[in-house]
């Protein structure tokens, strides 16, 4: 995918973020919620042996289903920080969207599982596949989750080790 479908992508999962708060917003309370989050972990794999840390931020939808099974849609901005010592190598940008589910196993205790496509802004410009199951607690407004990410594609593979704290509320 060149640099301008990619960037189209986001927009619209973003807009549609966006669109739905809006719509729901003036009706009452439902089953929808939407969270924002920070994001922090150790790259694992590959892309340890270039870059320190990865950072950043998402958006997450989510649409319950029943009391303990919830639909979710998140994107986001993810910052891979390059290691000094290498030269020549820029740091890591990626925007992923995924879907997924979160199951609620004990009372704020869940499991998440998430799919989708990460799209990495640098100069390679490749799209991977991002698979991630996560272990959370959430209760009426703060979410925060341990998870493990998986980037693969174009013969490379990595990971993320981390945690995403994030704030929700009803729409």
């Amino acid at each position: 995918m060149n640099r301008s479908t990619k960037l189209l992508a986001a927009i619209i999962a973003l807009s549609t973020l966006f669109l739905s708060n809006t719509v729901k917003a003036q009706t009452a309370p439902g089953p929808w919620r939407l969270g924002f989050g920070i994001e922090g972990g150790l790259p694992t794999g590959d892309a340890n042996d270039f870059y320190n840390i990865q950072i950043g931020g998402t958006v997450r939808l989510q649409y319950s289903l029943k009391k303990n099974l919830a639909l979710t849609l998140t994107s986001g901005y993810y910052h891979f920080i390059k290691k000094d010592e290498i030269a020549g190598l820029s740091d890591l940008q990626m925007i992923p969207v995924k879907v997924g589910i979160k199951s609620f196993f004990a009372p704020h205790l869940y499991f998440g599982a998430e799919a989708g496509a990460g799209f990495e802004l640098n100069e390679s410009n490749n799209t991977k596949l991002l698979l991630s199951p996560a272990l959370g607690w959430a209760g009426k407004s703060w979410d925060f989750g341990v998870k493990y990410e998986n980037f693969s594609g174009q013969k490379n593979n990595y990971g993320v080790v981390g945690l995403r704290v994030a704030y929700g509320f009803g729409i």
